[in-house]
């Protein structure tokens, strides 16, 4: 198998059921089938459209495998035959399904399909958009429906094509209205519920970003590939500088606007974007000195702005600002770059030369700029102005200042001869020196000191207009020069050399405070952290590997044992080789935490299963033993030769030992039910049940209950027997909590192709923090003695209420209590009759 090539997928997406992915997905199929690409149909799910099962016409369908479950028939892609058949292209339905337990099936059909692609055949499949995992709580909150099925983001963006199937939501719900896509009598209730204009624009919204962003990855991917650095300007992508000054919220709010960003902005959890175009803020970390200064806790506030806006925060490492800005702007593929205009005042800026923004103007080539005023424009910078380093244009202006500078102080003092004596010259020449030195260090230091001693002995030593190089004078002139120039020059250097460490310091300092914030702000997960480092990096990849590639341009640090952190681009320099060692720690530490997690995780189940042998020892050593003595004591009794009993107390000697037997055996009823529960082994009988027939025996051992009218409300599919236990349970634990005087309510209703039935007590009620332990085995919340059984009555009942694919949850009841309600599903006529919501796939898993 490992010289098979893997095949390809193509995903329909959708952002709704109706919108034609099976259709198409057929209909390519026929097409392929058409051109002699040998295609079969392994699963295809109509949903009795007719226009949708005639596209089957032609194509060769290998046959579904039947399978039993709960008692139910069920039919599944038969994977093995599709394997043994090996055709060139496979079309398989519904990607999110979940299969039937049983027989080695994957628990997913995109597992299945995997299995597929690995086989080296190419699979055609659709997918709703409301199934990815991603966006799976943005569609609950918009439908106000869980979706239970999912497939991980992952499955689908490694799929070789992604075709979007898209419709406008008036186009959908006439469709709907004319009985293309459901029968005539669910119609209108799908089109007042899941089919509402609102829910179908946001799905489509959902649907589009999605595909968008994906289709953006796509295209990053081939510029890298293709090394191609011009901006392509297929998204309006805004780049904003930060230097971590007081004109940073400016700047953001500037750049939001001109990315057309709302002020809240709805992202998903894979974090795709909702509306308008990209907003990326970025901080360069020096090395050179200009990062030194930077107020980490406005950078922190202003990256708390940027992620309210929608926009996300970068921080990169280089050497030169300017080019590192427009660097990272062509890796984004940025269309702008927004920078403040310069804190110097003019005078700066015209002895330092042009600024970050005029040399960023000049590099950015088809990236357009904005240079944002702010009120701090021009007023003198807040960060430290002064280079820690000599730059190329203070190497150059050392030297020639070395020369010009005593000479234009020799025209000078040569005008005022006769006002100064030559000892305040001498010292006017050393001022000089001092200042040439302080420019250009030792070397143009040493000029300036050999051109002011010349000229102080020619001009202004006497004989003036001759070099008296032998006069002890003009000697002593000279070394004094030499060694004050040397001495200052020294002290610049070494002044020069400390600062550039402490600013090489603080660039690192920096970025791994930027790093420990992602890792803080649970961003610390392996790929993420390679991302990471990637872009602080400004490298074109970074990966973890078991051995280093020995290849030009690569740089592989240790990440851990048996691992390597491996970057492909640039060569780095030693400083930030130090950071990515500290960063490959940090990837070292995420390895290590995954591992450990997938330990913890394999162990969890044994620490669960030993805490609920814990609690059932405790529990049986009270709770059965009660009963039990108190039976044995009445039979004991009974027996007893001694006493002679009347028949009144022989008759309660006999109701004590039958009530004691039968709360015995309701005990070890529901320690049976539930270990099979645990087991998966309990057995079901799902069938229409009414619950107008399930009520009234469920509830003969609960006097004060009042149900209301349920006749009207349609069958559900369910087991009767179980369902009787699961009311029961509850209904009893709903009396206990009800205040003498008052009933417990029981109602029914029907909603979106379920059965929603209420117990409603008017207890004390439970806060929110106690609801999930409420469902735990051997708890009894609130209760004040340990009379009342095991505390299984709600574990069991939520357990065998999920068994037949139901669900129960508690609410509030309005003006005080607890109301518990269990969902269940419609029989298959009545949902018909209901307008059940709109489901792609089988009902399976366990």
């Amino acid at each position: 198998m490992s010289d098979v090539r893997p095949g390809r997928l193509k995903v329909y997406l959708g952002a709704a059921p109706g919108v034609g992915k099976t259709y198409r997905m057929l209909d390519e199929g026929r097409r392929r089938a058409a051109r002699g690409a040998d295609v079969v149909v392994g699963f295809a799910e109509c949903h009795g459209r007719p226009r949708t099962e005639a596209m089957l016409d032609g194509l060769e369908t290998v046959p579904r495998v039947s399978c039993t479950y709960r008692g139910g028939r069920f039919e599944e892609m038969d994977l093995a035959a599709v394997l043994a058949r090996r055709p060139h292209v496979v079309i398989v339905d519904e990607f999110a399904h979940s299969n039937i337990p049983g027989d080695g099936r994957n628990p997913k059909r995109w597992q299945d399909i995997e299995t597929l692609l690995d086989a080296g055949i190419d699979v055609v499949t659709a997918l709703n958009i409301q199934h990815l995992e991603s966006l799976n709580d943005v569609v609950e909150k918009i439908t106000g429906m869980p979706q239970h099925e999912r497939v991980p983001d992952e499955a689908v963006r490694r799929a070789w094509q992604i075709e979007l199937v898209d419709m406008p939501p008036e186009g959908l719900r006439r469709r709907m209205a004319h009985g293309n896509i459901y029968a005539p009598e669910r119609v209108d209730a799908a089109l007042a519920n899941y089919f509402r204009p609102g829910n179908l624009t946001a799905l489509r919204q959902l649907a589009l970003l999605w595909v968008a962003d994906r289709v953006d990855e796509a295209l990053q991917e081939y510029r890298s590939q293709h090394g191609i650095g011009r901006v392509w300007e297929t998204r309006e992508r805004v780049i904003v500088a930060l230097t971590g000054g007081p004109e940073g919220d400016t700047l953001i709010r500037r750049a939001a606007r001109i990315a057309d960003l709302p002020h809240s902005r709805l992202r998903s959890s894979g974090g795709t974007p909702m509306a308008g175009g990209d907003l990326l803020a970025v901080h360069v970390a020096r090395s050179d000195g200009l990062a030194a200064g930077v107020s980490h806790a406005s950078l922190a506030r202003q990256r708390r702005l940027v992620e309210d806006l929608g926009g996300s925060y970068h921080s990169v490492v280089g050497d030169d600002v300017a080019t590192t800005l427009v660097e990272f702007a062509r890796t984004e593929n940025a269309t702008q770059l927004v920078l403040g205009t310069s804190r110097r005042g003019r005078l700066a800026r015209f002895l330092t030369g042009p600024g970050t923004g005029e040399t960023v103007t000049e590099l950015s080539g088809d990236i357009d700029v904005h240079r944002v005023t702010h009120e701090r424009a021009g007023r003198g910078t807040l960060l430290p102005s002064r280079r820690r380093t000599l730059s190329t244009a203070r190497l150059i202006a050392g030297p020639v200042a070395g020369l010009v500078l005593p000479v234009l102080l020799t025209i000078v003092l040569a005008q005022l001869r006769g006002t100064l004596n030559l000892t305040s010259e001498a010292l006017l020449f050393l001022l000089a020196v001092v200042g040439v030195a302080c420019i250009g260090g030792v070397a143009s230091a040493v000029i300036a000191s050999v051109t002011a001693s010349l000229l102080l002995n020619y001009w202004f030593i006497p004989p003036i207009g001759q070099f008296t190089l032998d006069d002890p004078n003009a000697l002593l002139a000279l070394a004094v020069f030499a060694v004050v120039a040397a001495t200052v020059a020294a002290v610049v250097d070494r002044s020069l050399r400390l600062s550039r460490r402490s600013a090489r310091a603080t660039a690192e300092a920096e970025t791994m405070s930027s790093l420990a914030g992602s890792i803080v702000r649970g961003e610390a997960t392996i790929p993420a952290l390679l991302e990471r480092t990637r872009e602080t990096f400004g490298m074109e990849s970074a990966d973890l590997v078991e051995e280093p590639p020995d290849a030009p341009g690569v740089t592989a640090v240790p990440a851990g044992p048996g691992a390597f952190l491996v970057l492909c681009g640039r060569t780095l320099s030693s400083s930030e080789r130090r950071v990515l060692a500290a960063f490959a720690a940090h990837v070292g530490s995420a390895v290590e935490r995954a591992r450990l997690a997938e330990a913890a995780a394999e162990v969890e189940p044994v620490k669960a299963a030993d805490r609920l042998r814990t609690a059932l020892l405790r529990a049986v050593g009270h709770d059965l033993r009660t009963p039990l003595a108190a039976g044995w004591a009445a039979v004991t009794s009974l027996r007893s030769r001694d006493v002679e009993f009347s028949p009144e107390d022989r008759d309660e000697l006999l109701a004590t030992a039958d009530e004691s037997m039968a709360k015995l055996n309701r005990l070890v009823e529901n320690l049976l039910d539930l270990s099979r529960l645990e087991a998966g082994a309990l057995p079901l009988n799902l069938r229409p049940t009414s619950l107008e027939e399930v009520l009234p025996m469920a509830l003969t051992d609960v006097p004060g209950v009042d149900v209301a009218d349920v006749e009207e409300v349609p069958l559900v599919l369910a087991d009767p027997p179980l369902l009787e236990r699961v009311i029961a349970n509850l209904a009893g634990n709903a009396d206990r909590h009800t205040p003498h005087g008052k009933k417990v309510l029981v109602t029914a209703s029907a909603l979106a192709g379920r059965v929603e039935l209420r117990i409603v007590d008017r207890g004390p009620g439970l806060p929110a923090d106690g609801r999930e332990r409420l469902f735990e085995p051997f708890q009894r919340l609130g209760d004040t003695d340990n009379t009342t059984g095991l505390g299984l009555g709600l574990a069991l009942a939520r357990g065998l209420t999920e068994a037949m694919n139901g669900t129960l949850t508690p609410e509030d009841t309005p003006g005080g209590g607890l109301t518990m309600v269990v969902s269940l599903p419609l029989a298959p006529q009545s949902a018909q009759s209901v307008g059940a919501e709109p489901t792609e796939h089988t009902v399976g898993g366990a």
